[in-house]
């Protein structure tokens, strides 16, 4: 058993303070029979949240932070979509809001959008040629994620939508002379959505109007990936609560995680099976794992110190 779970952990003192609550038998059991394998070390800075950094090593898709071209790697594992080709550049695009106050933007929950497929059917056409102009080639893929193929998505670092969540945008953007195209492109789009019909109408209806887009999961994929998919089920039950900084959901999606999950995964390691675990916080990845020879725990059980309060203390 493999498992990658993404927000284990956050930087906020009311997360700190929902974990110093959290009971989690299973996990805490679980953790006292693994070792520490490796930690995969960033900074909450970093455009590639610590979870995709850790897969996309895996897979050998990894160039450098904010370069990970996962829309690419989506695209060449859906046998069905016909225009994908080997080699070329593709981006998410994904319609959203931002909200403009005195000193900085921010950028809304996706979810928040309740972004309709004809409202983004509508604003995708209106848009399509503003992006076709400059030699970017949009598809519908759904309400809140497009594909786009274009050169200047080659080699481009962007922030992953999840680290841009409910943030001030201004300390994401991609920058450079590369990056130059696709700012002044947010910026015509910013004018060209303001009196869109479809916006005047989600207004009147007490609903976010759709003023902007981000890319993020640029890139071209390399010849030869050292692999086609992932040999780690993602956990994603904390990922929402996180961003939302919900940490009464977020602690309880944990204590459902420890009655489901991990504690599959405990009973596996009792009978001599390897379990694998990576946690991923804000900055680093842990990778955990029964089957590794480490002096950790015991290091650990000399200083008085639980193996899962030091994976909680270094994410």
């Amino acid at each position: 058993m493999r498992l990658l779970i993404p927000f284990a952990s956050a930087l906020s003192p009311a997360c700190t303070n929902a974990w110093n609550a959290l009971k989690l038998p299973h996990f805490d059991r679980l953790m006292r029979r693994m070792r520490l394998v490796a930690t995969d070390q960033g900074d909450e800075y970093s455009f590639s949240p610590p979870h995709e950094r850790f897969l996309a090593k895996q897979l050998g898709i990894w160039s450098g932070d904010g370069q990970a071209p996962w829309a690419a790697w989506h695209l060449q594992a859906s046998a069905g979509h016909t225009d994908y080709r080997s080699g070329q550049a593709w981006a998410q695009v994904t319609p959203c809001h931002w909200r403009v106050g005195v000193d900085q933007i921010q950028m809304a929950p996706i979810d928040d959008l309740q972004l309709s497929e004809a409202d983004s059917r509508a604003l995708f056409d209106a848009m399509q040629p503003y992006f076709q102009e400059d030699g970017i080639t949009l598809h519908f893929d759904s309400p809140t994620r497009w594909w786009a193929r274009a050169d200047v998505f080659a080699g481009l670092s962007c922030a992953s939508l999840c680290r841009v969540h409910g943030r001030n945008v201004n300390a994401w953007m991609s920058e450079g002379t590369q990056a130059a195209p696709l700012r002044r492109l947010q910026n015509e789009m910013q004018m060209l959505l303001y009196t869109h019909c479809v916006n005047e109408r989600r207004i009147n209806l007490g609903l976010h109007p759709v003023n902007s887009f981000w890319v993020s999961d640029a890139g071209a994929l390399p010849a030869a990936p050292s692999a086609t998919s992932p040999a780690w089920d993602l956990l994603d039950d904390l990922s929402r609560p996180a961003l939302r900084e919900d940490w009464a959901a977020w602690a309880q999606a944990w204590r459902t995680l420890d009655d489901t999950l991990l504690h599959a995964a405990l009973e596996q390691a009792v009978q001599g099976q390897r379990v694998d675990l990576v946690v991923c916080g804000e900055r680093h990845a842990q990778h955990w794992s029964t089957h590794q020879v480490g002096f950790l725990p015991r290091f650990l059980r000399e200083i008085g110190l639980l193996p899962i309060l030091y994976m909680r203390e270094q994410l």
